[in-house]
This record gives C-alpha cells, structure tokens and sequence, in this order.
C-alpha cells in the first residue's frame, strides 16, 4: 500500500483554518499529515497561492478539502499535480467561465446574506446572521465561530483564476441538507457537474462542526482512494 496521503483544508468566509479542528487530530491519529491553509479573503488569486503553498508543504498524495468559498480555492488550486482527490463540503464549485458569484446568482439568495454589514473594506457577519450559518451548533460554539471568523473583501465572489480541478480529478461533495448561506440545490447539482460521489447530511452550513464523523469517513474514502 502507498504512504498515507496527506490532507489540505480550505476554509470559507467568516471562518479560519481552526473550523477544521475537530476533524485534524483524528486524521492525524491515523498517520496523515495534515495542513489547514490560513488565508486571508483579501484575494482570490492570493488565497489560491496560499493553498498551493500548503499543497506544496506536504507530501503526496494529497486529499484537498474545501467548505464554502474553500470549494472554489480547491477548484483552483486542485490542478497541482500532487492533488489526487477533492471534497467539496457545502462548497462552491465553479466552472473555467464562472466566478463563485455567477454560480451563486443562479439559485435564490439565501438569508445570511441579510445578515451582512460593510464596513473597512469588509463585508463582516453579524452575530444575528449565525442563526442562519451555524444554527445546529451550541450557542456557545457559534459565538466561537463568529470570534475566530476572517472577515472578506466586498468583491472576493466577483473574482476569477483559472482552474477546474473537478473535471481532471475524483471528487467528493457533502450535501447540508439545512443549509441557509449556500443553497443545498446549488451543493447538489455542483455534486451532479462534477460526478461527485455525494453524501447528504442534515445540516446546517458547518457539518465538519456540527457532524465532524460523518465529514470524516467522507475524508477517509477520498484518502483512501489514493492509498490504494
């Protein structure tokens, strides 16, 4: 059997590397090495580079894991020729001629995004709006959510790179069935595009919190895949 591949996560807005922490040390625990990026939302371009540097700074095979906007930073930096699978979770998936806000303009706006004010150059999360991006969690971990949340550039959505890794490489896309900031029927016929193997969860948008064993044997099978 081949050396463990190793795992790269990519977070969304109004997250950070740390949304990943209750799947890290169990994935660790079973000998993968793994990298969460830490991103800034400053730029599309910038945070592909950010995640191309954590695919670089571990060993292949690599499992690349995106959540929300973090699907569309996988997408991206996916074609790297060490990455052998992808797991979209609740994530954006855009196609060589879309932007993440052209795939999310062709599904009815979803209620987080009534729940946005922009302000510094960013568009921040109101505590109001966690009831609609992590509403499964306790109160005490959404508040935790929202402290350690990286905070995006007004245009970030409206940006484009090049790279469709989902038509090279196998990918794994996890449905929140309850989700209310990406639409589910935007996650489901992404995972349809891309001849995902797709499992649904009912969830809000943060499953790898709210439902970490469920994300974690979804990881799993993708790792697998490349030790075989």
């Amino acid at each position: 059997m081949a050396s463990r591949a190793s795992i790269v996560f990519a977070h969304g807005l109004w997250a950070d590397g740390s949304c990943f922490n209750k799947l890290i040390p169990a994935l660790q625990a079973e000998g993968h090495q793994v990298y969460s990026s830490q991103h800034g939302l400053d730029s599309l371009a910038g945070d592909v580079a950010c995640v191309t540097r954590a695919i670089e700074h571990v060993p292949g095979p690599v499992v690349l894991v995106g959540h929300s906007y973090g699907g569309t930073l996988i997408t991206k930096a996916g074609v790297h020729d060490r990455v052998g699978a992808l797991v979209y979770i609740a994530a954006l998936a855009p196609d060589e001629d879309e932007t993440s806000q052209d795939q999310q303009a062709k599904y009815p706006t979803m209620p987080v995004f009534e729940q946005l004010d922009v302000s510094d150059g960013r568009i921040w999360l109101r505590e109001s709006g966690l009831a609609d991006f992590c509403r499964d969690l306790p109160a005490a971990e959404q508040k935790l959510v929202h402290a350690t949340g990286a905070v995006p550039v007004p245009d970030l959505f409206a940006q484009q790179v090049p790279g469709t890794a989902w038509r090279t490489k196998p990918s794994w896309y996890i449905v929140a069935n309850h989700d209310r900031t990406v639409s589910p029927d935007l996650e489901r016929a992404a995972a349809e595009r891309m001849g995902a193997k797709t499992h649904d969860v009912d969830s809000s948008h943060v499953p790898m919190l709210s439902h970490p064993d469920f994300v974690l044997d979804v990881i799993r099978d993708a790792a697998k895949s490349l030790e075989a």
